[in-house]
């Protein structure tokens, strides 16, 4: 039978397994990865066996969304049409796995398009999973998380250098941990293009492109020095190319020097063009964009001033992947990024605490009649924790200043669109409802981002006074859309200026598509 007694604010609950809380992934269940690169799009199938990834399938297919990209941020259909085709057939592997055992992560090109959306529905509806869009700086983590775990265990510092289709990523890091990250706008095919029109490869385009590059990496270049480290690898595919290249040129040797570096630019400049490049080790399909990914490695060596660097076999796909099973470990750097953020705004932590009791409360009675996802429940906490942070600006439009905060921050583990919902949330804590906020989210978490922002003001409202006797909703009852609380008489008395709050709250929650209605028990 289940047990009655009574939560942190005095209330009656039966302890039952809360509705909306996320599932792990249990031992032996599969997991996947999609990499939507600029370059390719890479899937990862695996297992989960004691806490590790294990591969069961890989598929890749050399997309070059980069090459569609055109200057006004559309995407040619061409191009369009070849990604979809390519996320059909990765769709059909994993059609039936739970949504929470499938991490599809758009980079580059996709952050660059002038309107995702558009192309990011069809691409959803192609993969038959949600698609997430992470900045530069995420990218970089995770490829961190991927590099880091295939690599034998070390107590120095190692710096990583992955050179993808339209951004490269620079990151530092000991042991699990990235201490530095950084992502510039170079990559393969984004650098082809650019620095060599018309695949023609000259010695002064090529010193052109390498200044160039190199001013690029000088904003963090001397800051990376002086943290230093003592082992440098490169990741993904254009990496690899370079290393297999490398060892064409001297089978004795594993990793990619300078000289081998050199000896590739002498190459290319001679070939003169993309598609009349020869070099050993180098396979066809790479040829047409491997000048690009050459000068930016030579670039990075002379900037950052590397002799050797070794080549892993992992990259952010892998990351994905120790990320999920992370998450479902209970280790979710979403949580620590919010935390930090809280603590670096000065947020009273009382009184968030206070807001993330009762909202959970609220939560907890209307999450299944109101039919909220799983992840919603850590949503409304995270808004919770963060939703004064704007106070550290000024009280006058915090919650304005909140938002700007959370869709602006680099926040480890958050993909774009969970900033935009965050930030949603937070912006409209209070005052007349921004539908704008929500119109601007991917269409399957605009409800869901409603409902929660009604939970959040009311949770706001109910802890205005800033005490320790938050009211004890003796009952709260839910339909599809509306809520009903009961307010004892005696809380009411002693609590007008809230009462007048919630009073008036009412026509407001009816924008967000929430009826109201207070009683007493």
């Amino acid at each position: 039978m289940p047990q009655s007694g009574r939560d942190e604010l005095g209330n009656r609950v039966v302890n039952r397994r809360k509705t909306g809380t996320k599932r792990g992934i249990r031992e032996g269940e599969e997991l996947a990865a999609v990499d939507l690169g600029s370059n390719s799009f890479h899937m990862v199938v695996a297992r989960s066996e004691h806490g590790q990834p294990r591969v069961l399938d890989r598929l890749r297919e050399n997309v070059r969304l980069a090459a569609g990209l055109h200057g006004d941020g559309t995407l040619d259909a061409g191009y369009q049409t070849r990604a979809l085709a390519c996320l059909a057939r990765m769709g059909q592997r994993i059609a039936n796995l739970p949504p929470q055992h499938v991490r599809a992560v758009a980079t580059h090109t996709v952050r660059k398009l002038r309107a995702p959306q558009a192309f990011l529905r069809r691409a959803e509806s192609a993969l038959g999973h949600p698609i997430e869009v992470v900045s530069g700086r995420e990218e970089a983590r995770l490829i961190w998380q991927g590099v880091a775990h295939a690599l034998p265990a070390s107590p120095s510092n190692r710096l990583v250098i992955d050179i993808g289709g339209g951004s490269t990523e620079f990151v530092i890091g000991r042991g699990l941990d990235p201490l530095q990250m950084e992502s510039v706008q170079v990559g393969c095919v984004a650098s082809t293009l650019h620095f060599f029109p018309g695949g023609r490869i000259t010695r002064k385009l090529w010193e052109s492109a390498r200044a160039e590059i190199g001013l690029l990496l000088q904003q963090f270049a001397g800051q990376y020095r002086k943290v230093g480290w003592n082992e440098a690898w490169g990741s993904s595919g254009t990496v690899k190319a370079i290393g297999a290249i490398a060892h064409g040129l001297d089978p004795s040797t594993n990793t990619i020097e300078r000289n081998a570096l050199a000896a590739m630019r002498d190459a290319l400049i001679n070939a003169r063009l993309t598609d009349r490049i020869a070099l050993p080790g180098l396979q066809a399909e790479r040829a047409p964009v491997i000048a690009g990914g050459v000068v930016i490695l030579e670039a990075a060596f002379d900037a950052l001033g590397i002799h050797r660097m070794g080549v892993c076999e992992s990259a952010m796909r892998e990351g994905l992947l120790w990320d999920m099973l992370g998450r479902a470990g209970g280790h979710d750097p979403r949580d620590a990024s919010v935390r930090a953020l809280a603590e670096r705004y000065g947020v009273d932590a009382v009184q968030a605490r206070m807001v993330e009791r009762v909202a959970l409360k609220l939560f907890d009675a209307v999450a299944a009649r109101w039919r909220l996802p799983d992840e919603a429940r850590e949503w409304l906490i995270w808004a919770a924790r963060v939703h004064e942070i704007g106070l550290a600006i000024a009280h006058s439009q915090h919650h304005r200043h909140a938002g700007y905060i959370l869709r602006n921050a680099d926040m480890a583990g958050f993909n774009r669109e969970e900033q935009q919902m965050l930030a949603a949330l937070v912006e409209n804590q209070r005052r007349k409802v921004d539908r704008a906020l929500f119109t601007a989210l991917p269409a399957r978490l605009r409800e869901p981002a409603q409902r929660l922002t009604a939970l959040l003001r009311l949770a706001i409202l109910l802890c205005r006074a800033r005490d320790d006797q938050p009211p004890r909703l003796a009952r709260i009852s839910a339909g599809p859309r509306s809520l009903k609380l009961g307010l004892s008489r005696a809380w009411k008395r002693k609590h007008p200026l809230t009462m007048a709050d919630l009073l008036a709250e009412r026509s407001l929650l009816a924008a967000l598509g929430v009826s109201l209605s207070l009683t007493e028990p």
